[in-house]
């Protein structure tokens, strides 16, 4: 596998989540597979499970790891071909890419979407870049409309705690105070559509569909009462609106998840999470809450991913 962008990416569940396993039995059993070579992480955006994850995940293989905050640390770069650079933006991705291939193996890239452009967020302009300018393979470790990562490290957990052979699982919209991107859901229900074991559907909202493409034949609910009967898991997550483009359209309370609407099933998020927004602390703190296992399950998803790169050095 030259690059990691999609949860399409994954050419064997069973393979990968078995790998995913033996990691988690024995960390450091694969540690010489990345031995001498060097993982460098570019955040253009806020992390905290995704780079912390991301780096033990390195460790794990014995890599070394560079990070840089490109919006702190970094000159700001220019995407767009044929620009008059005599504004703010100080290097052309063109150089920047083929530049740090020259101090890496291996290329993390965080970009969020910036909600106000659909098209240039769905051409992910900043991934892309990397991956046709940069000579070395490219991690997505979120970009503007998946995190493959999160959703391999939810599928990881879900197999752990699934207690029949085809559990129900639901994908709930959530309030939020402010527009949020739709990178996670997107991943989830694409990697939720490409393992047909799972009996799967989401709920959100009038004016909230994902992308259709993904979406396709997934069954959606706008009653949320209705979609959450008889769940085994519940994964809730806010997302703005495809029209208008990254729009809030509701902020109603009644759509928080409560210990009430969740009954026997498992909660899961992707963190961070705002409590009694989202969801009331009375889940979060329960037995029934898988938030922190799922961040843990972050490292090896990375893991795994890093290892079917390196196997193409």
């Amino acid at each position: 596998m030259k690059h990691f962008l999609h949860v399409d990416d994954i050419d064997s569940t069973a393979s990968w989540l078995s790998l995913a396993a033996e990691c988690k039995k024995e960390p450091f059993k694969f540690e010489k597979k990345g031995k001498g070579k060097v993982l460098g992480l570019l955040f253009f955006n806020n992390s905290l499970r995704t780079r912390l994850s991301t780096q033990r995940a390195a460790y794990h293989l014995g890599m070394h790891c560079m990070t840089m905050n490109i919006g702190n640390e970094g000159w700001a770069l220019e995407f767009e071909d044929g620009t008059i650079m005599d504004q703010g933006k100080a290097e052309h991705i063109r150089e920047a890419a083929r530049v740090i291939s020259q101090y890496c193996d291996v290329l993390g890239v965080r970009a969020f979407a910036s909600l106000k452009d659909r098209e240039k967020d769905e051409a992910e302009q900043v991934l892309h870049g990397f991956k046709k300018y940069a000579t070395i393979p490219i991690l997505n470790l979120e970009s503007a409309t998946g995190h493959p990562l999160q959703a391999l490290a939810d599928l990881i957990t879900i197999t752990e705690y699934q207690q029949t052979t085809r559990p129900k699982v639901v994908l709930s919209w959530a309030p939020h105070p402010r527009a949020l991107p739709q990178a996670v859901p997107n991943s989830f229900a694409g990697i939720m559509k490409n393992n047909p074991q799972f009996d799967f559907s989401i709920t959100h909202p009038k004016g909230y569909e994902l992308n259709p493409e993904i979406v396709r034949d997934i069954p959606v609910f706008h009653d949320q009462n209705e979609a959450l009967k008889d769940a085994d898991f519940v994964y809730v997550k806010n997302w703005s609106a495809s029209r208008p483009y990254g729009a809030v359209l509701s902020d109603d309370p009644h759509w928080m998840i409560t210990r009430e609407k969740l009954g026997k099933a498992y909660f899961m998020h992707c963190l961070p999470v705002r409590r009694n927004v989202i969801v009331e602390d009375a889940v979060l703190d329960s037995s029934n809450s898988l938030v922190i296992e799922q961040a843990n399950n972050r490292t090896f998803a990375a893991q795994v991913a890093l290892m079917k790169i390196l196997e193409s050095l």
